[in-house]
């Protein structure tokens, strides 16, 4: 396969900001907004030489539907620069940065900006259909008498209970399962217990508080909202975490019988997340100092009722392909959705059975070194922000790489995500 590298000359993220059951203090464009800015504002190139900009966003707000060129035109890049949309669920970051490499890979685009943002605190309350239906009446009533019918109506229950969007949303349509039901599919099927996930837990929030007090996420400009609260760092990790507390929440998608909880599932977070991508013409023009290249993409698609198990249908392709083992690349970053989702993807590629019937293996692949995994913690822990979170795995997959490593800088990684109805991606990336 014939994959010409792009470059990654720059990127920046916002703090993960966890959802406290209400809307939070900045709506998706202003996130991507005060993110790009930053990131902006220290490049050689002023914002309208970008060929364009492309976000990804699960969920825009009606009045941003195509937010991508809401945030180009906030961001100073002039009308002339386009600026669009990308939606591929939690790969929607992901996504948007696959989407600005195929337009360099064409010769249409040498420098854009990509990545992605949500603010999922603000995911509405929607009516249900017999509500909208009841204000239609209402609408189309001409008499007093026809009204005061109509209001007799309203009494409380299922009429006037709201429909719970983010609910729907993080719900398959066509297998009627929501995100965490399909988790309990892979802990059944791989056998992973609940001290196992809780642990995998514990160990996220362990891993990103020790990473924050090191200092390890460059990557983070500040926030600041219109009260003039300063927003340093990610929110949600929690560093008195202990397996002994976890064991005390109850399982939240299958009451009864379950084992996922929502502490040891991914956190509502609202943030955004940016690369800059550049061909090696426009490297050379001017004269930039990448972070790294993305040296290959692989989308897979399989049973949505087992999405969680997508990085290992697109991240195996890509070892194929380059002849690479689990345990040849420096590091791995695997999106946190649910930690059985993670450790479900660690067991398939351990499980011949699995390897030969659904991957076309002639063995396993074998058991990935935990010491190269999220090394500073993941959604768990720091949250997953739908449409953000594909760009923030690649991102800090660089910096990661980029580290020196007792004296040796490692080179090679993968970064890859599941993807709600039954999808899965993944990144090559190389540092120098």
């Amino acid at each position: 396969m014939n994959f010409a590298p792009v470059y990654v000359v720059d990127g920046a993220r916002t703090p993960f900001l966890k959802s406290r059951n209400a809307p939070g203090p900045f709506a998706a464009s202003d996130l991507a907004t005060a993110c790009g800015r930053a990131l902006l504002v220290r490049q050689p190139f002023a914002p309208e030489q970008l060929d364009e900009v492309i976000v990804g966003c699960a969920g825009p707000s009606v009045d941003e539907v195509n937010i991508g060129r809401v945030i180009a035109l906030r961001l100073g890049c002039g009308n002339q620069v386009p600026g669009w949309t990308v939606m591929r669920n939690c790969a929607s970051g992901m996504q948007a940065i696959d989407s600005a490499i195929a337009n360099i890979h064409s010769g249409r685009s040498q420098l854009v900006m990509a990545g992605g943002v949500d603010a999922l605190s603000r995911t509405p309350l929607l009516y249900s259909d017999p509500m909208v239906s009841w204000f239609s009446k209402m609408a189309a009533a001409r008499s007093a008498g026809q009204k005061l019918g109509l209001l007799a109506q309203l009494r409380p229950g299922p009429l006037l209970s709201p429909v719970i969007g983010i609910v729907k949303g993080l719900t398959d349509p066509v297998v009627d399962l929501m995100m965490g039901q399909t988790a309990e599919n892979l802990a059944w099927k791989f056998g992973i217990s609940r001290a196992e996930m809780d642990a995998f837990a514990v160990a996220s929030h362990n891993k990103l508080a020790a990473a924050q007090d090191a200092g390890r996420f460059d990557e983070i400009v500040p926030l600041i909202d219109g009260d003039g609260t300063l927003y340093l760092a990610d929110d949600g990790v929690r560093r008195d975490s202990s397996v002994g507390q976890l064991a005390k929440l109850k399982p939240f998608f299958d009451r009864h019988y379950g084992k996922i909880t929502p502490g040891n599932s991914s956190q509502i977070t609202d943030g955004a997340a940016w690369l800059l991508l550049a061909s090696s013409e426009a490297v050379e023009k001017y004269q930039l100092q990448p972070l790294g290249k993305i040296i290959d993409t692989q989308w897979a698609g399989l049973d949505p009722a087992q999405m969680g198990l997508g990085p290992v249908h697109a991240a195996t392709p890509i070892l194929q392909r380059h002849g690479l083992g689990l345990n040849d690349l420096d590091a791995w970053e695997i999106n946190e959705a649910f930690a059985a989702q993670v450790q479900g993807c660690i067991k398939a590629w351990a499980d011949l059975d699995y390897c030969r019937e659904q991957l076309g293996l002639d063995a396993a692949l074998g058991t990935l070194d935990a010491t190269k995994l999220n090394v500073d913690g993941g959604a768990i822990a720091l949250g997953h922000p739908v449409g953000a979170s594909g760009a923030r795995v690649v991102l800090h997959l660089l910096h990661v790489l980029r580290r020196d490593h007792g004296g040796k800088r490692s080179r090679r990684g993968i970064a890859t995500i599941c993807i709600g109805g039954g999808q899965g991606g993944a990144v090559l990336v190389e540092t120098q």
